[in-house]
């Protein structure tokens, strides 16, 4: 049963908090079954996921239906929302917008719920954009996210009795698999602030908090919003890296670390720090129950687990996805024994803590037969006061093949390239120094907060 908190007879009230109202149990679940009953045998559906209670409700009585369900981004574009519409075959759109599809808020409930589908049928289709091409349709099986949902609650000591706030899309893993599916799997009440600000986080009462890490610079740049967050047990962080400085400057005003992890869409989350034990700037942690993972080189060789040697992270286990969906079939998972490679590159120490260097395309670097991760810079210019943002990438270049190249946002004070050049040379080795600094006035990110780096190579 995935949805196991849901139909818990042990009614909740305010089980879900959003800028809607508040909901008991009993009346989200009667509203989920109103909306499985209209939808029951379409072959997809797809959501106008807005931030609030009515996609939560939409995407609840999708999976109660037992049909797959695509959620829409509320701010795609024409040609994206046509494309997702149109590659993933879904019959009917819920929608709030008059005139444009099955309404989602209504007065009805209903009493009846459907039969709990087989865990291996597919639960969501999450489109994600790739380096190239259109967005891809990642088909998730129910099993895989009950799988995920679990490995997390053992690894965050995550129960009923917490209540989980967060402002985050709906339709990433984040916001919508973690934060609106693990309650209504786990237990607990969830406040969804609508927008991630740090002035609704700070009002809500909560023990767990999820943020991406714009979210948790913006709280740790407001002391008194952090310090809000004290009494919480758990504030997660994920999606893009934590730059060490917002780490350190949470911990300091809310009297803990946070804690990182680390998926996709393809794998849901595989790796993360745990509730009870260390928390690690710059670091992801270890595998979850029912992950493995390992390095390879570009041959595909095994690499070793020794904390320096960066290799490609591979992953396996009972979060894989089941494939994409491309004309209205599913291409297997391209998987070799299981295993799932990342497109990210990584260090693994002796432990088995996980460092998230970055894309393979973008965040490993070879420049005069060197190899660079650009996390690792990035890490040595933040460490200078004047510096408030950093993205490092590898321009072409004829004698070295790639160029260090860092973009650099500074907080308003002046400094010259040459000084922030010198800077990192003595802290890193010399070959890792960037050998050309730009000063932009901000990086290029997407919704969930990751720097776009493709971008900064036009």
């Amino acid at each position: 049963m995935l949805l196991t908190a849901l139909l818990d007879p042990a009614d909740l009230d305010d089980a879900l908090v959003t800028p809607e109202g508040r909901f008991a149990r009993h009346d989200l679940l009667g509203w989920a079954a109103s909306i499985a009953a209209d939808i029951a045998g379409a072959p997809i559906v797809a959501v106008h996921a807005t931030p609030g209670a009515p996609t939560i409700a939409a995407i609840t009585g999708a999976l109660l239906a037992g049909v797959p369900v695509v959620p829409i981004p509320p701010d795609a574009g024409v040609l994206e929302r046509e494309h997702i519409l149109r590659d993933s075959g879904a019959a009917l759109l819920l929608s709030d917008v008059p005139g444009e599809g099955v309404p989602i808020s209504r007065a009805a409930r209903a009493t009846t719920v459907p039969a709990e589908p087989v865990s291996a049928a597919p639960a969501l289709v999450l489109y994600t954009s790739g380096t190239t091409g259109k967005p891809k349709g990642v088909v998730v099986s129910r099993a895989a996210i009950a799988a995920g949902l679990d490995a997390l609650a053992e690894a965050w000591e995550w129960t009923a009795a917490d209540t989980l706030v967060h402002g985050l899309p709906l339709y990433h893993v984040h916001g919508l698999v973690l934060g609106a599916l693990g309650p209504l799997r786990i237990g607990g009440r969830l406040i969804h602030t609508g927008r991630p600000t740090p002035e609704a986080y700070a009002q809500s009462s909560g023990t767990m908090y999820f943020g991406v890490p714009t979210v948790w610079s913006r709280i740790a740049g407001r002391p008194a919003a952090a310090k809000a967050l004290a009494p919480a047990r758990l504030l997660v962080s994920g999606s893009a890296p934590l730059p060490a400085t917002v780490f350190r400057s949470l911990a300091e005003l809310t009297g803990q670390a946070p804690v990182e992890r680390y998926g996709m869409t393809e794998t849901l989350i595989t790796v993360s720090a745990r509730a009870t034990g260390d928390r690690r700037p710059g670091q992801v942690g270890l595998p979850l129950t029912g992950i493995e993972t390992r390095l390879v080189d570009e041959s595909g060789a095994a690499l070793p687990a020794d904390g320096s040697t960066i290799g490609q992270l591979q992953v396996r286990g009972t979060t894989m996805f089941d494939g994409y969906l491309r004309g209205g079939a599913v291409d297997p998972a391209p998987l070799t024994d299981g295993w799932y490679a990342t497109g990210d590159v990584a260090t693994i120490g002796p432990d088995g803590w996980h460092r998230i260097v970055g894309r393979a395309s973008t965040d490993l670097i070879k420049t005069g037969g060197y190899r660079v991760g650009a996390g690792e810079v990035e890490d040595a210019l933040l460490l200078h006061p004047a510096v408030r943002e950093a993205a490092v990438i590898g321009m072409p270049d004829p004698d070295l093949g790639e160029r260090i190249t860092a973009f650099v946002v500074l907080d308003g004070r002046a400094v010259a390239e040459s000084d922030l050049i010198a800077f990192v040379a003595e802290r890193l080795a010399a070959h890792k120094r960037p050998r050309a600094v730009r000063l932009v006035g901000e990086l290029p990110r997407n919704a969930m907060g990751k720097v776009q780096k493709t971008r900064l190579k036009g």
